[in-house]
């Protein structure tokens, strides 16, 4: 059952047993978005949907290559990018592998990154040192003729701070650099154009607020970028004819399918195209004001209570969730979810992200269970 435009958060809500209190008495507050979105009854039938082919019909991979095929396409629609420039990939981490890896670091081995990215991306950045990379940190306006890559987050994974994507985008790609942005802590909440940020390159997975599982994500490539080395992970799926079977001819399909490796992960795929579905047939502007408005409220209430917070202040860059700040973040987060509150401790934060699915009530609640732990704490 895919959303639609006129729905608001209550009735999206009504999507995701496990806030109604299915499984679990009361139901879950579930403010861990940036870790693992909450699981709809859309995406759940989607895993029984696969399960249910490979139990009555073995092995039919036609049908399950067509389903990872219309999971590309609702990515690349969402972000408005063609298919032919989405590569399906296991995971971030991969795609910006993928990337770094089509790049000749001798001719320009600048390589801008900010410390607010997420270590699985700049730990690929930093593993290009040996190829000649040289990795620098948030000096962005300095992008000049020896810079081969920009990389940055459009929202950070740390506190929140969403980043000027575009600005820095522009910047970079007048000093003809390439541009690298991540986008799996905003895609699903946010409005999000490939064409209005500039980019090159773009990767986002499913798992988080695209309300999917683990094991897939996506890499949008740019029409017209093209490789100075082949890709250097490559696979069968990467082929011009995945069937084809010859181990003597290594050809690159067209477009971003030549960034692709082995057999992708079916049952992700199953539960992203389902996902993406509902995403897809959201407004985007009206859940990012829902989501920015109970961030909003969060924030200050939590601030009010005299509690450190890491996310910025001012909701023109913050993203959708509020970083708390806490000396022993597990901790905190471990007494939150034996109360029902499930959050992402990181760091030295406790992570309390929002979805359309949430409401004001939920914002309540968690303030209330802070409250109580610092009381007994």
């Amino acid at each position: 059952m895919p959303a639609a435009p006129g729905w608001d958060p209550e009735r999206f809500r009504t999507l995701f047993p496990g806030l109604a209190g299915e499984g679990s008495p009361g139901g879950i507050v579930h403010l861990a978005s940036c870790s693992q979105g909450a699981l709809s009854r859309p995406v759940a039938a989607a895993l029984e949907e696969f399960a249910a082919s490979a139990r009555d019909l073995g092995a039919p991979w036609d049908l399950w290559t067509r389903r990872v095929d219309l999971a590309r396409e609702r990515f690349a629609a969402l972000i408005g990018a063609r298919a032919e420039e989405v590569a399906v990939v296991p995971n971030a981490s991969v795609g910006a592998y993928q990337v770094a890896s089509t790049i000749d670091w001798t001719r320009r081995p600048g390589l801008t990154t900010t410390v607010l990215e997420f270590p699985s991306i700049a730990h690929v950045w930093l593993a290009q040192r040996p190829a000649g990379a040289e990795v620098s940190y948030d000096d962005f306006a300095r992008s000049g003729r020896s810079t081969g890559l920009v990389s940055v987050p459009l929202v950070s994974y740390r506190d929140g701070a969403r980043l000027p994507a575009a600005d820095i985008a522009r910047t970079a790609r007048r000093a003809g650099a390439r541009v690298f942005v991540d986008a799996y802590q905003a895609v699903g909440v946010l409005p999000v154009d490939v064409g209005e940020l500039g980019c090159d390159y773009l990767v986002a997975g499913a798992l988080k607020y695209l309300l999917g599982v683990p094991g897939i994500a996506f890499l949008y490539v740019r029409d017209g970028v093209r490789d100075e080395c082949p890709p250097r992970l490559t696979g069968w799926f990467g082929r011009v004819d995945p069937y084809a079977f010859d181990p003597r001819t290594l050809d690159f399909a067209p477009g971003a399918r030549r960034y692709e490796t082995g057999t992708p992960a079916i049952p992700a795929a199953y539960a992203a195209a389902a996902a993406l579905e509902l995403v897809g047939g959201l407004d985007l502007a009206a859940v990012e004001e829902h989501v920015s408005g109970l961030v909003g409220e969060l924030h200050e209430r939590l601030a009010a209570a005299g509690e450190r917070l890491m996310s910025p202040p001012a909701s023109r860059v913050r993203g959708p969730m509020a970083a708390l700040h806490d000396p022993d973040p597990e901790r905190l987060g471990a007494w939150l979810a034996a109360r029902g509150i499930v959050v992402a401790p990181r760091g030295r934060a406790v992570r309390l992200s929002l979805h359309y699915y949430n409401t004001l009530a939920d914002v309540e609640a968690v303030c209330a269970a802070v409250a109580e732990y610092r009381a007994r704490h």
